[in-house]
């Protein structure tokens, strides 16, 4: 979907990294010192750059992934409006999440008593723990579980009712995270979900990826989850400035969250608090259209 390049900025001294998008013609680019890693594992590419201004970049098959100034916005909302909208989650999945920054959101409840990331790539977690530590402060956590397997086997062997939340921190639809768009995996985990649980799912942008958002929310109802809320962020380093993530709840519907428990959070954020959740649960007027509702 993306393409990357480097080139000269007639304006400045340095290089810099674009990561083009033909399809929308449009393109994100940061000034950068250099390339401090590159690497080709049995799934990506995955390189490494260190930026003037947006400190570290991980880039995976030519794509941004996060950078370490702006990777907060992205890492709390796949995080805390899941669950603070659950009552009380206890057994929380993630599937990819590699950079372990939604992992260190999630184990910020004190309610969650197990957190298991299912990474296909081991070798993001360990580029992660080097380059972006501090998303990784919570992986020693006893709560927590580290697997390096495929997400759609493990969400297809799950035990039924078994989880309250799963978390799809993937890629885009391609390559390896392409089956995680499918309505299989839907229903694997609508099955491994108990009644009331939830499923939240990146959903790419909604100014230009609004044909993928449209087809993942119809297989995701046509899989059997029939309450649906995508909440749309801002997220610089992602294509258009501005990306979502998509709820599907199980047997509830989804129109409220504990709004006293975000206001009185005991945990630090950057952006998320009990007015953002509140405001991303409202649908922009082109995206009614768009999703037809």
């Amino acid at each position: 979907m993306k393409d990357s390049d480097m080139s000269e900025n007639d304006n400045s001294n340095g290089q810099w990294f674009h990561e083009l998008h033909g399809y929308s013609g449009s393109a994100i680019g940061f000034r950068v010192e250099g390339r401090v890693h590159a690497e080709t594992t049995p799934y990506q590419s995955i390189e490494i750059w260190k930026t003037t201004d947006w400190g570290h970049l991980m880039v995976i098959d030519g794509c941004v992934m996060l950078t370490t100034r702006d990777n907060f916005l992205y890492h709390e909302m796949m995080a805390h409006p899941v669950l603070f909208t659950h009552p009380r989650a206890k057994n929380v999945v993630i599937i990819g999440g590699g950079d372990c920054g939604t992992l260190r959101e999630v184990l910020r409840h004190d309610e969650v008593e197990s957190c298991i990331q299912v990474e296909i790539d081991e070798r993001v977690t360990r580029l992660a723990e080097q380059y972006f530590p501090e998303l990784c402060e919570a992986n020693d956590d006893p709560r927590a579980q580290l697997r390096f397997d495929d997400g759609l086997k493990f969400m297809a062997d799950a035990e039924p009712e078994s989880l309250d939340v799963v978390i799809v921190d993937s890629t885009d639809p391609i390559g390896p995270a392409e089956g995680l768009f499918n309505e299989e995996f839907y229903r694997n985990t609508l099955r491994a979900l108990k009644t009331g649980g939830i499923l939240v799912q990146q959903s790419e942008s909604p100014l230009v990826h609004s044909e993928l958002l449209r087809d993942m929310r119809s297989k995701m109802k046509g899989s059997g989850f029939a309450a649906l809320r995508t909440l749309c962020f801002p997220q610089p380093c992602y294509p258009s400035g501005w990306w979502s993530c998509t709820m599907a709840r199980k047997g509830v519907e989804l129109d409220g969250f504990r709004e006293r428990g975000a206001q009185i959070k005991t945990f630090k954020t950057q952006y998320y608090n009990a007015d953002i959740h509140r405001a991303a649960m409202a649908t922009p007027e082109f995206l009614r259209q768009i999703l037809g509702e």
